[in-house]
């Protein structure tokens, strides 16, 4: 099929910013180490994930031992040389707003996109020539700001769209003498049509992959000469995607703010070992049934909609199920107390008796609160009693922290609240912001 024309494309100049080894290279400066040349890995807690996971490696780590992220206690050598420290995601954060902070130097803050804990796509177009002769003086600029001032290493990816700044980091800059390279619409093709592991291309997965190869098409040039019409009727609305991906083409407008039609919250938790018993599998469902309501409350939301889901663990062998997830349709609240008694409801009539390793509540169908609205079947002095408390508890963890009050039966056994108030994305949070 004849080629695709560029000039109708939009053109820009897109950076794709990647923190090498982030959390790891973190944990190194830290301790007044060369993020390139320390051994060192960040693992997770061992309760938490049955053994723990390696979170991060550095990039010597790696090379030396071979060491991947989501490898396992058990799977690491037993060597000297080797540190093992656990996570500060508190610490990883604020590492984050500061590179991102020194992003701002170099182009508007409106024009610096935060892509996930380690990476950021910065929108140059309007100023990449202020700092360079070329784009790739001015990454290297960059690249120098966040050596200078944080101690890290980043890896940065150019492009005329951030489809292009993706692939340019991803598949050539991180192999690069200078940790950065460059595509654009003209080196495109060269580049990048050559490549056979169809799964080393961002948003390309095994399935999707296996998939294309069953249709015949083996290379990302095959995919770019394959009939568009014939790709969508395979795949749907991913088909057209992949189409352009082949061409690397990206018409997304950054700055284009998407709000989600629907919106909800959620928490989970992996239990530190199998529960058999149902008060202390209770215990947890409110733990989380308050932590998420609070969420809500902070945010002035009321909801319609809960869910319980319930993961079995592994030792459930002879049950013939992995666990359970219901959702219920509720009265408009915002009520822990309410919220509490309808999750158990589910439970009680869900579980079959199988320990249970993983618990997650979650809260839908929210909409901003306009008053507090009592239930005629239940007594108005019992329902303002709770609602005063919710909000007292709220006031009370908003001025002096998560932990400065807790339920008592989170102190029974079963209790994770003491183990959860510190964690960021269930990893130890650490002590940086005190």
């Amino acid at each position: 099929m004849s080629a695709i024309n560029y000039s109708t494309e939009p053109h820009g100049i897109f950076f794709l910013i990647d923190n090498k080894s982030f959390y790891a290279s973190v944990e190194s400066v830290e301790r007044g180490l060369n993020p390139l040349r320390s051994i060192l890995v960040v693992m997770s807690e061992q309760d938490n994930t049955n053994g723990g996971l390696v979170l991060a490696t550095s990039p010597r780590a790696k090379d030396l031992f071979g060491i991947h992220n989501v490898d396992r206690w058990r799977d690491l050598p037993h060597d000297s040389r080797l540190m093992i420290v656990p996570p500060r995601m508190n610490l990883y954060i604020k590492k984050n707003l500061a590179i991102n902070k020194i992003f701002t130097q170099f182009t508007t803050e409106q024009d610096v996109y935060p892509y996930s804990i380690d990476e950021s796509i910065l929108d140059m177009t309007h100023s990449w020539n202020l700092f360079g002769k070329t784009p790739q003086a001015a990454a290297h600029q960059i690249q120098i700001a966040v050596k200078k001032q944080l101690g890290l290493y980043t890896t940065v990816g150019i492009g005329e769209n951030p489809l292009q700044a993706k692939l340019a980091l991803d598949l050539f800059a991180k192999n690069s003498s200078q940790l950065s390279a460059c595509l654009t619409y003209n080196t495109f093709a060269a580049k990048v049509w050559p490549i056979t592991r169809l799964t080393n291309i961002w948003s390309i997965g095994q399935r999707t992959a296996a998939h294309l190869q069953r249709l015949g098409i083996n290379s990302i040039g095959e995919l770019a000469h394959t009939n568009p019409a014939a790709l969508q009727r395979e795949f749907g609305i991913i088909g057209t995607q992949l189409f352009a991906l082949a061409w690397g083409i990206d018409r997304s407008q950054l700055e284009d703010q998407l709000r989600p039609r629907k919106t909800s919250l959620e928490n989970s938790q992996v239990l530190p070992r199998d529960y058999y018993r149902r008060s202390e599998i209770e215990v947890v469902i409110k733990e989380i049934c308050q932590q998420v309501a609070a969420r809500m409350r902070h945010r002035h939301l009321c909801t319609s909609c809960i869910r319980l889901s319930i993961g079995y663990s592994l030792a459930a062998t002879t049950i013939n199920s992995s666990g359970f997830a219901h959702e219920q349709k509720i009265e408009l609240t915002d009520n822990s107390f309410q919220l509490e008694q309808q999750l158990l409801n589910i439970f009680s009539s869900s579980w079959n008796g199988a320990p249970v390793r993983r618990i997650s509540v979650g809260f839908s169908q929210l909409v901003v609160k306009q008053a507090d609205q009592l239930n005629l079947f239940l007594p108005p002095e019992q329902q303002l009693k709770q609602i005063a408390f919710n909000q007292l508890i709220d006031q009370i963890r908003g001025k002096f922290g998560k932990g400065a009050i807790m339920y008592a039966n989170s102190l029974t056994q079963g209790g994770t609240f003491k183990q959860r108030i510190n964690l960021v994305g269930g990893h130890n949070g650490g002590n940086t912001f005190e």
